[in-house]
């Protein structure tokens, strides 16, 4: 494993709406990548990656910020031992926060740009705030790839292929990609940029995929070197063997946002002392089509149609 590349990844801070640093290097270091590879941003930040000429490309996705550290010491550094890798101040004698969560992700697609002839690849912005970034996608740029992968789970054995209500992949591509073989399994799991491209209409199937970070958010976040490797060699196995495009439209099993608006002002009805924020850190899994402007309208909605249930009572 390519650790020395792993750690510069690390040591790069890059929280939500700073990553500036980051697309800088992401940059400079796939210029130096072998092969043509052609660099693009969109409006909002995005990069994205294209290398070789082909009919059709896999693609993997990951996201280029980290949750936001105001503790990050100058002196951070990646520490890396026989089986993992940590963050640590030696001046502050404290661990901090890793970033493996997306970086795991960026340091495979790196990998994989360096291996494959041809290969798509996008860096989002801010999807610690939102998925703000892959929200803002440049969606014909998905339009000859076979599927989309996202290396951005934390553990060593999910294959997320539900978010919520939504599917986000085939059976025949999950028959082709084998990943029982590589001890995976399917789990459902929150809000990614892989759902945000389904919601701008993505039409072939997508995964996230564990990718051997733990604790993420924390000072304790850590990598499992081994568990890492494990995500790039299934990767690398989906790249070589699913060469056929994968179609999957999106669906849902809620019947339409009317009745999950109902269900969120029977929360507030039950429990009126419920702010937006609360509605959204609570139910962004069940209900991840809502963002926390949806959760300000409804309840600013319910205020006006149930104002009794905003009074307090003794």
């Amino acid at each position: 494993m390519n650790t020395q590349l792993l750690k510069r990844l690390y040591n790069i801070y890059s929280p939500s709406g700073k990553e500036q640093e980051m697309i800088k290097f992401l940059s400079a270091y796939i210029r130096t990548l072998p092969g043509r590879v052609a660099l693009t941003q969109d409006r909002y930040g995005n990069l994205y990656a294209v290398k070789g000429e082909s009919d059709t490309y896999p693609c993997l996705v990951s996201h280029i910020d980290q949750v936001a550290h105001s503790n990050r010491s100058k002196d951070f550094r990646a520490v890396e031992t026989r089986d993992i890798i940590f963050g640590f101040s030696p001046g502050k004698k404290r661990f901090e926060n890793l970033g493996a969560d997306d970086k795991n992700g960026i340091f495979i697609c790196l990998e994989c740009l360096k291996k494959y002839d041809a290969l798509k690849v996008v860096f989002f912005r801010e999807e610690e705030t939102g998925c703000r970034g892959s929200t803002e996608a440049y969606m014909p740029f998905f339009d000859n790839v076979r599927f989309v992968i996202q290396p951005d789970r934390k553990g060593h054995s999910d294959l997320i292929t539900n978010i919520g209500c939504s599917e986000l992949c085939s059976e025949e591509f999950l028959e082709a990609a084998e990943p029982e073989k590589w001890g995976y399994s399917e789990q459902n799991g929150m809000m990614t940029d892989v759902l945000a491209l389904k919601e701008n209409s993505l039409s072939v199937s997508c995964v996230n995929l564990s990718c051997g970070y733990y604790n993420p958010h924390s000072d304790e976040e850590i990598t499992v070197k081994k568990d890492l490797q494990k995500c790039l060699s299934f990767v690398e196995h989906v790249i070589e063997g699913c060469t056929d495009v994968y179609p999957h439209t999106r669906a849902t099993e809620y019947v339409s946002r009317y009745e999950d608006e109902d269900e969120i002002h029977d929360i507030l009805a039950c429990d009126p002392a419920l702010t937006p924020q609360d509605l959204y850190d609570m139910y962004s899994t069940n209900f991840p089509h809502f963002s926390l402007e949806d959760y300000e309208r409804i309840y600013g909605e319910h205020r006006q149609l149930w104002p009794e249930y905003g009074e307090n009572k003794d």
